[in-house]
């Protein structure tokens, strides 16, 4: 096998593993928001709150949920892409095998490569919108013990 192969199956392959990496982060996140809107509903649905409170954790809240939507939209699954398994849905038994003698990795990795930048995009504005909802929460937690005092 010539270096050249060597280097478009590892760039193929460290393309995979990206991808899957942010898929594993974005499922710990969907995780994580789960516990704290957990947390968040049993520490506050018996308490009395006060207005400000209740506006500002609210909002928070609502803050996470739309996070919630971007990172199911960073993990939802491409099914109308040109390469790979929805292609081959589409394809008859003598089509598959003729795409595969034909090398399409370099148009592979460069879908998939546009298809990472997304993830990680919404990956990364989802984390900047969780530390927003963390601040609203954390205020909201001040307020509340401030106006029990």
């Amino acid at each position: 096998m010539s270096a050249g192969y060597d280097a478009v199956a590892a760039a193929h392959a460290e393309v995979k593993a990206e991808i899957a990496r942010t898929d594993t982060k974005t499922s710990l996140l969907l995780a994580f928001i789960g516990a704290v809107l957990a947390g968040v509903w049993t520490v506050a649905k018996d308490a009395r709150l006060p207005l400000a409170a209740l506006v500002v954790g609210g909002a928070g809240i609502v803050l996470l949920l739309v996070v919630v939507g971007l990172l199911l939209f960073a993990v939802r699954p491409n099914l109308g892409g040109r390469h790979g398994f929805p292609r081959w849905a589409a394809e008859s038994a003598d089509e598959i095998g003729e795409g595969l003698r034909v090398d399409t990795r370099c148009a592979d990795i460069a879908g998939l490569s546009r298809l990472a930048v997304v993830k990680y995009t919404r990956l990364r504005r989802a984390i900047d919108l969780i530390g927003t909802a963390m601040v609203l929460l954390t205020a909201a937690g001040v307020i509340a013990i401030g106006g029990a005092a």
